[in-house]
């Protein structure tokens, strides 16, 4: 496993993250005990989380596991943002919602403090000022380390960058975002923000629902029952099959194939390896239902695509942006 330093601080994590979402949910607590001794016998350091996550459970699950752990080999992410009870106040980013979610995570996660803090998802109806400034103060106090932000758009992320550098508050270091062979929008304004401003990336949904893992193919007529995409389904997530069962994603998937049966390896790396090798990307959060499921997906740390298999996949997966994205306006813009 290689360290990498996340965004422009002097903490490194693993090159992979593992996302605790399932934990408690599709793993019951053994299960999710089992994923955790796994990836820490592999050098895995990073584990990501969030406060609705079970909601609750995956930060208990993955407490208890860390009780008995050194904490400080241990780089702990979790998040704030969406419903923790039925109150009114209970949803947001106000200051309210903030410093009692956060004594909510600390203890669940049975932690004294968090290495990194990260809002969920915008809230347009709290000041981005008071949202900042209370962040800014549990760094000071000590209950978290650094700061993020996951499921914004490029103006949130930059207009969040510069009003801390405006106030001299502490500043987002991590993005975490959707990216992945199918999810390439990403690369319009987030990544270009992320570079620009210096913060490290750390991408969910890197096989997105499991379209990229091989497991779906172009004579099927629907998701397989059991599947997260047949979940999706019924559930209305994002991931379902008429949203991606197209030539699309069928072409994408073909060279998917044909590089994994190249390398002798399963799709699934094939598609982590794609992210992990992107500019900017850090390190792609990899969530698992089953041990087998992680260390398949581990997999993918042990070796890397050329250049040109790269180039493969960036050609089978670009999409022509709409204006100001579509080529025209950026060469345009580049004086090409």
């Amino acid at each position: 496993m290689d360290y990498r330093y996340l965004g422009r601080s002097g903490m490194k994590v693993s090159e992979v993250c593992l996302g605790a979402m399932t934990f408690g949910r599709e793993a019951d607590e053994a299960s999710s005990h089992a994923m955790l001794d796994l990836f820490a016998e592999r050098g895995g350091n990073f584990i990501d989380t969030a406060d609705v996550y079970g909601p609750g459970t995956s930060e208990e699950v993955t407490g208890r596991w860390l009780r008995s752990q050194d904490r400080e080999q241990w780089v702990i992410a979790t998040k704030v943002r969406f419903p923790t009870g039925p109150g009114v106040n209970d949803v947001g980013l106000s200051r309210k919602h903030i410093l009692a979610s956060i004594d909510g995570s600390l203890r669940r996660l049975q932690t004294d403090y968090l290495d990194l803090y990260q809002v969920h998802c915008w809230d347009r109806g709290t000041p981005l000022e008071e949202t900042l400034t209370t962040l800014d103060n549990l760094v000071v106090q000590g209950k978290v380390r650094y700061l993020g932000a996951s499921n914004v758009t490029g103006w949130q992320l930059q207009k969040a960058v510069d009003l801390s550098r405006h106030l001299g508050l502490e500043p987002f270091l991590t993005l975490q975002p959707q990216y992945n062979l199918l999810a390439r929008s990403t690369e319009w304004e987030l990544l270009p923000v992320a570079q620009s401003e210096g913060l490290g990336v750390i991408p969910w949904a890197p096989l997105r629902g499991g379209w990229l893992s091989g497991r779906y193919t172009r004579e099927m007529s629907g998701a397989p029952a059991g599947s997260r995409v047949a979940t999706a389904e019924r559930e209305g997530w994002s991931e379902t099959w008429a949203a991606y069962a197209n030539e699309h994603t069928w072409s994408i998937i073909d060279v998917l194939r044909d590089l994994a049966d190249s390398h002798g390896r399963p799709i699934a790396q094939v598609a982590i390896r794609w992210v992990a090798q992107r500019p900017v990307v850090t390190a792609p959060i990899l969530g698992a239902s089953t041990l087998e499921q992680l260390q398949g997906n581990l997999g993918a740390i042990e070796w890397v695509l050329s250049d040109e298999e790269m180039q493969r996949l960036n050609d089978v997966s670009r999409i022509t942006g709409p204006y100001p994205y579509d080529d025209t306006t950026v060469r345009a813009q580049t004086g090409r």
